[in-house]
């Protein structure tokens, strides 16, 4: 008898380039192992090179579609991504209060690759009070995390200041920073800070945060243990990112089936 897959819930965006949003969470928990239950946050207009608009599916909405779920199927892990107003994160915090024994893993974007801004100062402070305090893993790049903590003077300062508020951990990546190879880093409280070094890859791309967000998730649905389960994410992200093409103008896609390696 096979055994059933674990399912994951994911709050993300409908990306029609296929490289982001809800289509990266389908298919790197498809890889990983993991069955994807898709809660749709917002309808976006953007190619490879940036975001031009975005429409937020009503709060009610969302709501009603998660309980629908969650009544019906176990669900193993949250995994939350685009969120388009404060009325997403108010009802996404109430899901996860009334259901506190789910791990949570949540990618904050607040600006996406070619810059577009997702809401403003409100959004980010909504989010750093409802649903930072409720995140095992957080995982933010260098911009995303001195938004969230702003009165931190390092990027140690800034996840520590998370951490005091509730979040259990912070796995800071480095794409964004001015170093010759990746470095990721793991912040958990009480614990020295973890350092994780990955080549640079030559290009850069669309979907990178949200593949490794939904990896974390993934793997953390099949009870592994979370140092593992960080780990494997960034190997399948890096793996990923490397087997990427360049589909539009813009930045590269993400090949999240490079493990398949059939010819067609």
């Amino acid at each position: 008898m096979t055994s059933k897959k674990p399912a994951v819930m994911c709050f993300s965006g409908l990306d029609p380039t296929g490289g982001a949003g809800i289509q990266a969470d389908i298919e790197t928990l498809f890889s990983t192992g993991c069955h994807c239950a898709p809660i749709i946050t917002c309808l976006t207009v953007q190619n490879t090179q940036n975001v031009q608009s975005i429409n937020v599916t009503n709060a009610a909405y969302i709501v009603q579609q998660a309980r629908a779920i969650l009544e019906d199927m176990t669900i193993e892990c949250f995994k939350i991504g685009v969120l388009g107003d404060v009325a997403t994160i108010e009802v996404i915090h109430t899901l996860l209060t009334d259901y506190p024994n789910i791990p949570v893993v949540l990618d904050p974007i607040l600006v996406a690759g070619g810059g577009y801004t997702f809401g403003n100062a409100d959004l980010a402070e909504a989010m750093r009070m409802l649903l930072v305090p409720r995140t095992t893993v957080l995982t933010p790049n260098t911009e995303e995390l001195r938004q969230l903590a702003p009165t931190g003077d390092s990027f140690d300062a800034c996840a520590n200041e998370l951490l005091d508020g509730g979040c259990q951990h912070v796995l800071l990546t480095g794409t964004h920073a001015p170093t010759p190879a990746i470095e990721n880093r793991l912040y958990s409280l009480h614990q020295d800070p973890i350092l994780y070094t990955w080549p640079r890859l030559e290009h850069t791309y669309h979907g990178s945060g949200c593949t490794l967000a939904a990896a974390v998730a993934g793997y953390l649905a099949h009870k592994g243990e979370l140092i593992d389960a960080i780990q494997q994410a960034q190997r399948f992200t890096w793996e990923a990112l490397s087997h990427g093409t360049r589909a539009g103008f813009g930045q590269h896609l993400p090949n999240r089936s490079f493990w398949n390696q059939q010819k067609f």
